[in-house]
């Protein structure tokens, strides 16, 4: 299949697909016009890696475990290196999480200072406005 198929087929950009081929996620072959022409595994191939994307992981990390043996029934794989780059990736979002939650409570105590700060403003301005 041309790469125009391969990307109505997996929702991939063309460029994406053509940046996989160029990390070596994906193969194709010449044809005798100088166009890509992929097999029909190429479709799983490029979803797997839209998944692993989707987890965060970046193209060098998928090459390194996108061979991984997958057990047939849910298509998982089975080797060291995916277990140790997922553990890898979990405590990297763990601690971003962290970050985040901290930024969250820095932003709740702003919004509390200001909103009891515009409170007691309005109402200095509403005695002001009975005194006269």
């Amino acid at each position: 299949m041309l790469i125009k198929e391969l990307s109505c087929k997996t929702g991939a950009s063309i460029r994406s697909i053509r940046h996989y081929e160029s990390r070596g996620l994906i193969n194709s072959q010449r044809s005798p016009n100088g166009y890509r022409n992929y097999e029909n595994d190429a479709i799983t191939r490029v979803k797997t890696i839209q998944l692993y994307l989707s987890l965060g992981l970046n193209t060098a990390a998928i090459g390194k475990i996108i061979d991984c043996p997958i057990l047939p029934h849910n298509n998982h794989p089975i080797c060291q290196e995916a277990y140790t780059l997922y553990k890898t990736k979990y405590a990297q979002v763990k601690a971003q999480i962290q970050i985040l939650q901290q930024i969250q409570s820095q932003l709740e105590e702003k919004m509390k200072e200001f909103e009891q700060s515009t409170a007691e403003t309005s109402n200095n301005e509403m005695r002001r406005e009975y005194d006269y």
